[in-house]
């Protein structure tokens, strides 16, 4: 043999031999980095029989012999593969951020969140360099699975006796090892299914999602306070200043995981101490978010109307309603209502449907300082922006705040400290804070540095809040204040809980009398054991604890 055909055969069997890689990686490798094997065990997650390369190779085969059917079909299953393949690696990312699948219907608007949130962790030259090579890394899946089908056919065509007798080995190697349910190490079946769950979980989600608007336009109709008259709400809490602060990224974990909880354990103890001695008391306990790793307007939402609010349909479903949120209950007692929003850079017309009096955002605060990554402005500045622009107010009637802290939120790095409330101005005092901190990009080379920056930012905004309370509040304050959702799965893993802290702080011990039915802790530190409730109850439990069928003592 010449060296020149050597050469071409060589060729042959090397590109034949990627197209079969390829194809068989796409099939077998798993959506959830979690489920592979820990340490160096982990490439036996790749030792699979996959049933689609088996079905499909058969399908190929029994086609009739003409090279233009066989090639529309090749290429037909490859560009599904390599849709599949792409939607995997979404799902990857997904299951990192939010522990859950990517929803091919609702989830679009999401990545323009992840867009903003790699500019802030990365700058923006880098976060568009990642984004182009996304978009030419799934064109290039997309083709490259395409060509590695036909490929195979061609091959699989001109050797039909070996390629026939080589899928009917495998094929009954399947069917044994399936029934034998046999699986190697971390629990993953040698005879694999993966890529036709993924197929059958995408051909369904537009059905699913069809069927969850009908179910969630029913829900949506059950109001027990919807007609409730305005002399009968909040009768408990009529002479209050009620502020409802989310906490970003607080979760159940930064209380509890010893990985990286001291300093959020420690800020809390001393959060009862301080609270105690400015005579005021507290009771915590837990709500189930509807949410993980982000989306935090999908939290808000669930907490303020009631309803279960996990994804974007049901979010944009709900705003075009006229729902009774916690926020247009207060409104009808009578209330001011004022939200305090320093992560909202651009119109919010959801601000109609909660029905605030006066929004806050990140333009009318009046922040001259730098951004700190995400977060437009730190916690105790907008505490004190507030205390300036509504609580300290003389001559106003009760009122109603809802306050988002935004300091908590990833990239959590840099994070502010604490500083005299006396010397916050206009925000220019935290130049020096920013200039001199680490950057993110450094920090998350480092899980345990990203788990430790996360829990002192969280220690951060309780401390925030506990000084503001302790500095400013009065005989009248009541403080509830709560998580949104755990932070990412990079901080807690993609097992971790929907579990969030939630406190009310009072100085008047009526207040808390309402709710001693609840079991809550005494503290602003839940206990384990203390109640867990889904964050939807809330809304329907508050109105009745407040309301004149509520415990009075």
């Amino acid at each position: 043999m010449s060296p020149r055909k050597l050469i071409r055969r060589s060729v042959r069997h090397l590109t034949t031999g990627f197209a079969a890689i390829l194809v068989f990686l796409a099939l077998v490798v798993p959506d959830q980095i979690t489920r592979l094997p820990p340490g160096n065990s982990w490439h036996t997650a790749l030792v699979r029989l996959p049933i689609e390369g088996l079905i499909a190779g058969a399908v190929l085969l029994l086609l009739p012999r003409r090279r233009r059917i066989r090639s529309i079909a090749a290429a037909s299953l490859g560009m599904i593969l390599g849709l599949l393949t792409v939607i995997k690696l979404v799902d990857i990312g997904f299951f990192a951020v939010l522990a859950r699948r990517f929803d091919p219907v609702l989830d679009w608007v999401l990545f323009d969140d992840g867009f903003n949130f790699l500019i802030d962790s990365i700058g923006k030259p880098s976060a568009i360099g990642v984004a182009a090579g996304a978009i030419l890394l799934a064109v290039g899946l997309i083709a490259g699975m395409t060509w590695a089908f036909l490929r195979l056919t061609t091959v699989a065509n001109g050797h039909r006796r070996w390629a026939w007798g080589g899928l009917g080995a495998a094929g009954a190697a399947w069917i044994a090892l399936f029934a034998m349910s046999y699986q190697l190490i971390g629990g993953i079946p040698v005879a694999a299914h993966s890529a036709a769950d993924l197929a059958r979980d995408t051909a369904l989600a537009l059905p699913k999602d069809l069927a969850d608007k009908r179910k969630f336009a029913a829900e949506v109709q059950v109001d027990a306070f919807r007609d409730r008259p305005a002399d009968q709400v909040l009768t408990a809490l009529r002479g209050n200043d009620v502020l409802v602060s989310f906490v970003e990224s607080y979760g159940r974990d930064a209380i509890e995981n010893p990985a990286f909880n001291s300093q959020v354990v420690t800020a809390l103890a001393a959060g009862d101490k301080k609270l105690t001695a400015a005579g005021f008391s507290a009771r915590s306990g837990w709500l189930t978010s509807s949410t993980a790793g982000g989306g935090s307007w999908l939290a808000h939402s669930t907490f303020l109307s009631g309803l279960w609010i996990n994804n974007e349909q049901r979010y944009r479903s709900l705003m075009a309603t006229d729902r009774m949120t916690l926020t247009k209950a207060f409104k009808s007692a009578g209330f001011r209502t004022v939200g305090v929003e320093p992560g909202v850079t651009y119109a919010w017309p959801e601000a109609e449907f909660y029905g605030y009096d006066q929004v806050y955002d990140s333009h009318t605060l009046d922040y001259h300082g730098p951004s700190f990554s995400w977060s437009t402005m730190p916690d105790q500045y907008v505490m004190s922006q507030f205390q300036k622009f509504e609580y300290a107010r003389t001559g106003r009637g009760s009122l109603l705040a809802e306050i988002t802290l935004t300091s908590s939120h990833t990239p959590w790095a840099p994070v502010p400290t604490m500083i005299d409330w006396d010397q916050l101005g206009d925000g220019s005092v935290y130049g020096p804070m920013v200039a001199s901190a680490e950057k993110s990009t450094k920090i998350w080379q480092d899980d345990a540095r990203i788990q430790h920056e996360y829990a002192r930012s969280i220690a951060y905004s309780v401390d925030s809040l506990v000084d503001y309370v302790a500095k400013y509040g009065d005989d009248n304050l009541v403080m509830v204040f709560l998580g949104d959702h755990q932070p990412a799965s990079v901080v807690v893993g993609q097992n971790a809980s929907h579990d969030v802290p939630i406190t009310i702080v009072a100085k008047d011990p009526k207040v808390l009398d309402r709710i001693t039915s609840w079991g809550w802790t005494s503290s602003i530190q839940p206990a384990a054991a203390a109640p867990v409730w889904r964050m939807d109850t809330f809304r329907d439990k508050f109105l009745t604890a407040f309301g004149p069928d509520g415990e009075a003592h």
